[in-house]
């Protein structure tokens, strides 16, 4: 008989109040959007009155979670960007020289003296006095080498060693450069994540591709260049000492030296050691500020190991200038005047408050392991995403109308049952799509579009099944339940196998394919829900209400 019991019934519409309810905010996608903005607006600076009106636009006790517009929709910014890895291999081999060099140095009687020669930027070579320990100096310096931290190089050595002549020859080992590669893309790719998230930008898409290479887009950027802006410096920040100034720029530089030019003043050179003695990996805070004159500046400060260098450094160089250099330029050269302990310190030039304010974003976010090359840039414009927009509504709409068309003429009443369980369908989908934040791209709505195809198709089922059953006299509440029953075979395996297609598409695709197979899923999730359970649970309300002799399909 038909029978469903009293709490599948509760849960049934249950579940359907709780799908409207979180998807009541995107009908009022506007409003909601500017109240989430005021919101996040005052969390981030404090309340203001304009920004307190605003949040007070949507009630406190409904949902305030949409539907994520993407690139294509809302239009922003896209780049394809190319990390330079290599660089990471230079840094590596330029921060081993003192280290190298204070284990050969007890070694002195056996290898004579030591120097640094000028060799390829991935390799250290030293030249010793004595090449009749070159072996002792070998030995020495391979014991400086540690285990490569990766899973499929298991026993591998960080460092290779060998001696040519009276030359002793430094590298990284083929398994440390994988695992180093690996590293430094995965570390860019959250670096980019948390510099993008310092903004305020909505919902970017940040994801590798291939072996050392990012996509970034952000929804709602202006253009390609302001995104750039943001994450298109390394922010490398250091502190050097300094062993001259100059006017020419095409002064040498000695072995463990290099000569960088002043950000504030034109035609000015620093030659400063290559080492630094504290690094930007180092900073736990930076915040913009204004220095004594109430010019734009930035306020650092250390974790205690660089609290310590730092301090110990300025305690026994007063008098003497050090260089804060930024992504390879001088920004300030100050002349040490006293002991500076607690590690914290502050950057100043001509900045403006923009540019402060950036500049602390960039190094609070901390320093990207290598540059990046942008290989691909492009501008999406508002206008094209409101063009989609309206375009994905106008197919929605008439693929809609044209399925409930179809369902009544074809189903009389059982189809208007299907055409509300379709309605409820819907607003099913986009509940979900809020509820974990999704992005709706343009091949999205195509997915929607299909859904509202494909959602009846269970009821068609249903129907030809009831149909069937009643061409062999069987009553209508047999003949119902019985169609049920036969059908949901056939309905689960070809929402399986739809079901596994999507999830391939999510697993192996990216940026639009991705949101395709999104809405696809949820969509067979959400249309296999009310075609079995709610649609059911209509014709036997009715069928308890009216109790029809005969009914027709």
């Amino acid at each position: 008989m038909l029978q469903i019991d009293l709490w599948k019934r509760v849960l049934i519409w249950a579940l359907c109040a709780a799908g409207l309810f979180m998807a009541l905010p995107n009908a009022f996608y506007s409003r909601v959007e500017g109240v989430n903005d005021a919101r996040a607006a005052i969390e981030l600076q404090g309340a203001t009155a304009e920004l307190t009106d605003q949040a007070a636009g949507w009630p406190s006790f409904l949902p305030a979670s949409l539907v994520n517009l993407g690139l294509d929709l809302r239009g922003g910014a896209h780049l394809l960007a190319e990390v330079r890895v290599d660089e990471v291999y230079e840094a590596r081999i330029t921060a081993l020289w003192p280290e190298v060099r204070d284990t050969l140095r007890p070694l002195r009687s056996e290898v004579g003296t030591i120097r640094r020669q000028n060799a390829p930027a991935d390799e250290l070579h030293v030249k010793i006095g004595n090449p009749a320990g070159m072996q002792a100096a070998m030995a020495a310096v391979r014991a400086l080498a540690q285990p490569v931290v990766s899973l499929t190089a298991a026993g591998e050595q960080d460092l290779t060693v060998r001696g040519q002549d009276d030359v002793l020859i430094v590298s990284l080992s083929d398994a440390e450069k994988l695992a180093t590669d690996e590293r430094t893309v995965q570390q860019s790719l959250e670096i980019i994540r948390r510099r993008i998230d310092e903004v305020g930008t909505r919902e970017p898409t940040i994801q590798r591709q291939g072996s050392d290479r990012i996509l970034i887009q952000v929804p709602g950027l202006g253009s390609a260049q302001e995104l750039k802006d943001i994450i298109g410096t390394t922010a490398q920040l250091t502190f050097q000492p300094v062993i001259s100034r100059t006017t020419d720029g095409s002064t040498d530089a000695g072995i463990g030296e290099e000569v960088l030019p002043s950000l504030d003043e034109s035609g000015v050179f620093y030659v400063l050691e290559e080492n630094p003695v504290v690094t930007g990996e180092e900073l736990t805070d930076a915040q913009p500020s204004f220095d004594q004159n109430g010019r734009p500046a930035v306020n650092f400060r250390f974790n205690p190991s660089g609290a310590r260098k730092f301090g110990d450094y300025t305690a026994e160089n007063i008098g003497n200038p050090f260089a804060i250099v930024l992504d390879d330029e001088v920004i300030s050269a100050p002349v040490i005047q006293s002991h500076i302990p607690g590690g914290s310190g502050i950057i100043t030039g001509n900045f403006t408050v923009e540019e402060s304010t950036n500049l602390a974003v960039l190094l609070r976010a901390g320093a990207l392991p290598a540059g990046l090359d942008f290989l691909e840039e492009r501008t999406i414009g508002p206008e094209l995403g409101a063009d989609s927009i309206e375009a994905g509504k106008i197919a929605t709409i008439v693929a809609f109308a044209a399925v409930l068309v179809f369902m009544a003429l074809s189903y009389g009443l059982f189809g208007i049952f299907a055409n509300v369980a379709l309605i409820l369908n819907i607003a099913l989908i986009f509940g979900l799509l809020s509820l974990i934040g999704a992005t709706l791209t343009l091949p999205g709505i195509a997915g929607i579009v299909l859904t509202v195809g494909m959602a009846v198709d269970a009821n068609v089922l249903i129907f030809e099944r009831i149909r069937e059953e009643l061409k062999t006299a069987r009553g209508p509440a047999r003949a119902i339940e019985l169609g049920y029953e036969k059908a949901l075979s056939a309905i689960v395996d070809a929402n399986i196998t739809t079901f596994i297609t999507a999830v391939i598409l999510f697993a192996v695709g990216s940026g639009p394919v991705r949101g395709f197979s999104i809405t696809l899923g949820l969509g067979i999730l959400t249309s296999v829900f009310t075609a079995i359970f709610v649609t059911r649970l209509i014709i036997v309300m009715w069928f308890e209400r009216r109790r029809p002799k005969t009914i027709e399909v």
